[in-house]
């Protein structure tokens, strides 16, 4: 066992929100088989123009199952990972707010110049704000300014006391104005740039995109957030997959499964 997996990711996606809390989430275990995990901030924008890829709400069929999707799937991952209940929401407008270069810069920043727990708690809280009302615009540069000035020191979740306790804020002013700066500079940039065209040498055409390398050296390609068993598979690790039980109101079946819970020989 052992490995790598290297997820490149949009604020933009969902999915990419949905596959970075179940990643972040299991980063432990995962480091528990010697598997290692990057975060790459990558825009997607950039990804479907180069493939002709397009947005699923640009088709009528995909907008119209859409909804169920992303119900689907959000009520999979639950909660952040404070355990506090996740509450998503669709912005007004996904085209404009979906245009995430300028935080997608900042978050290299940020992941060059601070610890990695700081990156990990910098994009979690990204996230949360583009998909939790009021889903604020952070192509907007005031308000990515604002965002980044509001991140609550050891960010894991809203918590239902904030307003009883002083504020721990993850940044200094002076941070912000060096990771704001950082955001315009060529070589964050450049940064964003390489790890967008990384990811479509790596065959993506959308996002979460995931690169899995095995101990044997061997990397494969998985997109979507509901694709981590597979990742597993090809890491060589243990895991449960999806298993259909057994009704234990049927006489037969019901008195087999019951024998086998009970650790008894089927």
């Amino acid at each position: 066992m052992g490995g790598k997996i290297d997820c490149y990711l949009d604020i933009a996606s969902l999915y990419s929100y949905l596959a970075y809390l179940d990643l972040l989430r299991n980063r432990a275990i995962l480091a528990s088989h010697g598997v290692t995990v990057e975060f790459h901030p990558t825009f997607l924008g950039a990804l479907n123009q180069a493939t002709g890829n397009k947005p699923p709400w640009t088709l009528p069929a995909k907008a119209a199952h859409g909804p169920f999707d992303a119900q689907r799937s959000i009520a999979r991952q639950k909660s952040y990972p404070n355990g506090a209940p996740l509450n998503i929401t669709f912005p007004e407008n996904l085209f404009v707010n979906g245009k995430t270069i300028l935080p997608l810069r900042a978050l290299h920043y940020v992941k060059s110049c601070h610890a990695s727990a700081v990156f990990d708690q910098t994009f979690l809280y990204l996230f949360h704000i583009f998909w939790s009302p009021p889903n604020l615009n952070l192509t907007d540069p005031a308000n990515l300014k604002a965002t980044l000035l509001a991140i609550p020191e050891d960010f894991a979740g809203p918590t239902s006391n904030e307003g009883e306790k002083k504020k721990l804020f993850m940044f200094t002013a002076e941070q912000v104005e060096d990771i704001m700066k950082g955001a315009h500079a060529e070589q964050y940039k450049e940064a964003l740039k390489k790890t967008t065209a990384e990811a479509l040498e790596r065959g993506a055409f959308g996002a979460p995109w995931i690169w899995a390398t095995n101990d044997k050296g061997e990397g494969e390609p998985f997109f979507g957030s509901d694709r981590l068993h597979f990742v597993y598979k090809h890491l060589g690790l243990p895991y449960r997959d999806v298993q259909l039980l057994p009704n234990e109101d049927d006489p037969t079946w019901g008195k087999l499964w019951r024998k086998g819970r009970d650790g008894s020989k089927l």
